[in-house]
């Protein structure tokens, strides 16, 4: 649903059919997934479960969600048909929500949940549940006989976790607003229980984003309490980069059972990134820069430099290559900076005003190749090109200083600049 448009109230999408990017029926809603939070903030909606042809359910994020619209949802990306489990965190929106006795907060007067809405925020791809339809009157009564009114999710009590509430469900909504850098550093001075237990109670994308904040022994210990299916999700949502640092650091046998579990794209990635020596461009890079084709315009350029989850060193530069447009791509024809991009009309084409005499790096270069290429052209990303031509990835910055930086320096806890707050006050 793109932004602005109307809201969408959750028993209306129930089993609806959900379609994939080519037209084809994947099945059907059976509920929604989202994660309740501290006070009156709205809850944050994970995903949809979805009954396949076989009747199994499976999981379905919203970030791969284009379209809540006219009965139908429409999917982009690959579905994973793994089984739907819950998990502590999560609550069943049709399931557990509706037909739930809340309050009104301002009269103290009790209602009947009958329905909630859900909408996508604005220039964002998360989505909340935003609004609820209740029923006044007792509990039991005749809908006829109640009045029916549509409140903020802030208006009513009931649903959210209290702040006094103990657990790791609380402990993690205390820290929601931590950058993962912070939030990793908190779980490193937890005890490995408790740290077990704040990882089990992170969805996959918060958990993946904290483990390439962690101390590699640290990532392991979490992995390795993790189920096989949740672990393979955690690291699909992992850049293929540090998940395959994470994976470098188990057992053979524990690392081909999780990459066989993980999606066939994804594991592809990492299994090339694992072939790479570790200290070199091709063991350092992403393989997930953006590339665009030689007809691509400036504004298409923009747009995807304006994607909330790229990292900034990724977004500060786009790779100009020949189809295909994954990496690894067709022959490489060189890269255009952010800054030049905001410097050219809209429709420019990207091929007119690519900078194609800046070498790229071989696969092979050693880190301080890597480091002096960054240093000496005042980059912060270089792309990875092999002996064919073809864009392989891009190594960032911030995956050399990994490797400039002391082993142990992310065990040392994090205080910022002198006189700068660190974010948890």
């Amino acid at each position: 649903m793109a932004a602005g448009a109307p809201r969408v109230f959750v028993s209306h999408l129930s089993g609806v059919a959900v379609f994939d990017p080519n037209g084809d029926q994947v099945g059907r809603v059976r509920d929604l997934v989202a994660m309740l939070r501290v006070g009156r903030r709205p809850p944050r909606l994970l995903g949809i479960v979805v009954e396949v042809a076989s009747r199994r359910l499976i999981f379905l994020p919203m970030t791969r969600v284009t379209g809540v619209e006219s009965g139908q949802v429409i999917t982009t990306g690959v579905v994973n048909l793994r089984r739907f489990e819950q998990r502590p965190t999560e609550r069943l929106v049709l399931g557990e929500l509706l037909d739930r006795r809340v309050t009104l907060a301002e009269s103290g007067e009790e209602v009947t949940v009958l329905d909630v809405a859900i909408q996508q925020l604005p220039a964002r791809r998360d989505w909340e549940i935003d609004k609820v339809f209740v029923r006044r009157g007792k509990a039991g009564a005749l809908r006829r006989k109640g009045e029916t009114l549509t409140v903020e999710w802030s208006a009513v009590t009931g649903f959210s976790l209290e702040e006094h509430g103990q657990g790791a469900e609380n402990l993690v909504a205390t820290f929601e607003q931590l950058r993962p850098a912070d939030l990793a550093n908190v779980m490193h001075h937890l005890s490995p229980k408790r740290r077990a237990e704040v990882a089990a109670a992170l969805d996959d994308d918060r958990l993946a984003d904290v483990l390439e904040e962690l101390p590699d022994d640290d990532q392991v210990e979490i992995l390795g309490k993790l189920k096989d299916e949740r672990a393979a999700d955690v690291l699909e949502a992992m850049d293929p980069d540090d998940a395959a640092d994470l994976l470098s650091e188990l057992p053979e046998e524990d690392k081909e059972r999780l990459l066989t579990l993980m999606q066939p794209d994804d594991a592809a990635d990492v299994r090339r990134l694992l072939s790479y020596e570790e200290r070199t461009a091709g063991g350092l890079m992403t393989t997930e820069p953006i590339v665009l084709r030689p007809d691509a315009t400036v504004a298409d350029a923009l747009a995807r430099v304006r994607q909330q989850d790229l990292s900034p060193a990724l977004a500060a530069q786009v790779y100009v290559c020949r189809p295909p447009d994954e990496t690894p791509t067709g022959k490489y024809l060189g890269m255009v900076h952010f800054q030049r991009l905001l410097r050219e009309p809209p429709f420019t084409l990207v091929s007119s005003v690519v900078d194609s005499d800046l070498k790229p790096l071989p696969p092979n270069a050693s880190l301080p190749s890597v480091t002096s290429f960054l240093a000496a052209y005042n980059m912060v990303a270089a792309p990875v090109v092999d002996e064919s031509g073809s864009l392989l990835g891009a190594v960032t910055v911030d995956d050399v200083l990994d490797h400039l930086l002391p082993e142990d320096w992310r065990e040392t806890e994090f205080h910022g600049p002198e006189g700068v707050p660190d974010g948890r006050h």
